[in-house]
């Protein structure tokens, strides 16, 4: 039995195609200066943490995302923090 023959596609508008191959290449991430960033305070005993949930899930979706170790993730997101402006402390 033969293969159907695959159809062929032509390329005819040349510079919409290659807007479409930059936009692919685009990256835009968003940091709300209004979020927590740091933790709230328990009230409990014990060392209270540092950190937000949303903090800690903002760095793990990157590293997970992009397919890095902490220590990239890290050093991304604080790269990040920096272009945007924010004087944010990074979890490690």
């Amino acid at each position: 039995m033969s293969r159907p023959a695959s159809p062929t596609y032509r390329t005819r508008n040349w510079p919409a195609y290659n807007e479409a191959l930059k936009r692919r290449g685009s990256l835009t991430i968003w940091f709300d200066p209004e979020m927590s960033w740091d933790a709230a305070p328990t009230g409990r005993r014990g060392r209270q943490q540092t950190y937000s949930d949303a903090a800690i899930q903002t760095c793990l979706s990157m590293k997970v995302l992009f397919g890095m170790a902490l220590r990239q993730t890290t050093g991304f997101v604080e790269s990040l923090l920096q272009l945007v402006g924010l004087d944010w402390t990074v979890p490690d």
